[in-house]
């Protein structure tokens, strides 16, 4: 809990709001405990004849039970966390944002604050989401509560039923817990089915057609409104549980089915944390599946950052022979690309041409190695005419190598190379021999 909530309970007005939260609580466990008399000591202890299918009815009763309980009393007991003071604004630097005199200003001061910290959600102006009330840089699916007065850790939402936030410490606790309940109705109800039909056989002194008296005139209404409270809440817990099982598995909390996270790099998306349903699943029950229906914490990651789509897909399409980490530091994730904010300090990108100079038939450095280049050698006979060719072109006899060709061998035949330099001429005569040039610059044979 936050401060405030702590100095809002020494008051007598806080004392008793915190009592009030507790109220759907304990009607929760009322009617838990009316449930386990109605369908032990009613159903049955006293209705039952079949004591072998007594014993099966209540060892399963009690195994569903427990686990329900348990799921329920870790949903509620377990904490919503405390943020580390790392992720805390110091008072000057809140004092000197608040003074600031333009929005863009506030975004500097927060960006720069956070520049350290692993945060790739963003405000809708492409600022770090700080909270005004807790002092602090919100981490990733982080929000405030104003019921529990704090930042809340991956904020699923608040349920009054629990009296807690449902966040990434007790989300487990809270899928499990409905399940569990889910399934404690629906046993319930199946197993009181009978009974339930069997009431209606019944005449007003509570005897049977054939004059057996089964149960009490205040049993049967026992056993009469736990098969109608277990149908009531089964159905309510259908589309609950069903709906969260959904949330597990595209990786998305309710705040965020509602409201689609912003990042910093690709803007609003709803996907923006779906790995895949097995991976999101994990992410919530853990890798080892032995404690994946059992309430013990074994979520993934630490609830401050959570790995992106875009970082699943990049992983997902390296080639198993040529691994990024193999090709140095070429890793992009959502804070890198194209941002949805400004750096800061950033300086301009150099878009200046310095090639605007050159010639367009200036042949500008690669990075290919010279041994990497393909090497024809001449073949002999014409190793002195080529020769001459060089010792011309390093004279200044610049036509020799413009009107002539270089003949060399590649395996076994004769090959012309075109060295000409410059544009060819669109039209007319060579001004040198004054005779009519092939338009493609070789010799006329």
């Amino acid at each position: 809990m936050g401060n405030d909530d702590h100095r809002r309970r020494k008051t007598p007005c806080g004392f008793c709001m915190a009592v009030f939260k507790w109220i759907p609580v304990l009607f929760i466990t009322a009617v838990i405990a009316w449930s386990y008399y109605a369908y032990v000591v009613e159903l049955c202890i006293r209705n039952s004849q079949n004591g072998i299918a007594m014993i099966f009815m209540l060892l399963f009763y009690h195994l569903f039970l427990t686990l329900f309980m348990w799921s329920y009393w870790r949903t509620i007991m377990t904490s919503v966390g405390r943020i580390p003071d790392q992720w805390r604004i110091p008072d000057e630097e809140v004092s000197r944002l608040f003074r600031a005199d333009s929005p863009e200003t506030q975004k500097r001061i927060l960006n720069n604050f956070a520049r350290d910290l692993p945060v790739t959600n963003r405000t809708m102006n492409g600022s770090v989401r700080f909270c005004e009330k807790c002092k602090i840089i919100k981490p990733d699916r982080a929000h405030h509560c104003s019921v529990c007065s704090c930042c809340v850790l991956k904020m699923d939402h608040h349920c009054p039923w629990v009296n807690n936030c449902v966040n990434f410490y007790n989300y487990k606790y809270f899928v499990l817990f409905l399940g569990y309940a889910l399934v404690y109705c629906l046993y319930v109800a199946f197993t009181s089915l009978h009974d339930f039909v069997e009431f209606w056989k019944y005449d007003n002194n509570g005897y049977s057609a054939q004059g057996q008296l089964n149960a009490s005139g205040m049993g049967r209404f026992h056993i009469l409104f736990l098969f109608f409270i277990a149908i009531m809440f089964a159905i309510s817990l259908v589309s609950l549980f069903g709906y969260h099982i959904y949330l597990v598995l595209v990786n998305r909390t309710t705040l965020e089915s509602f409201r689609a996270p912003i990042f910093r790099v690709g803007g609003p998306d709803k996907n923006g944390y779906n790995l895949g349903r097995y991976a999101n699943f994990c992410e919530v029950f853990g890798d080892d599946w032995q404690y994946w229906f059992l309430p013990v914490f074994s979520s993934r990651g630490d609830g401050y950052s959570y790995p992106t789509s875009s970082d699943q897909s990049r992983v997902s399409t390296t080639s198993p022979v040529q691994r990024y980490d193999a090709m140095g530091d070429t890793a992009t994730s959502r804070l890198d690309g194209n941002p949805t904010d400004k750096l800061i300090g950033a300086s301009p990108l150099d878009t200046t041409n310095h090639h605007h100079n050159q010639s367009p038939h200036q042949v500008r450095s690669t990075s290919v190695q010279p041994t990497q280049l393909l090497q024809v050698q001449p073949s002999s006979p014409y190793q002195d005419e080529l020769n001459g060719r060089q010792e011309q072109l390093a004279n200044g006899s610049t036509a020799a190598a413009r009107s002539s060709p270089a003949e060399c061998v590649v395996n076994g035949a004769a090959v012309y190379i075109d060295m000409t330099i410059g544009d060819h001429p669109l039209k007319g005569a060579d001004p040198a021999k004054g005779s009519p040039r092939p338009a493609n610059g070789d010799l006329p044979v």
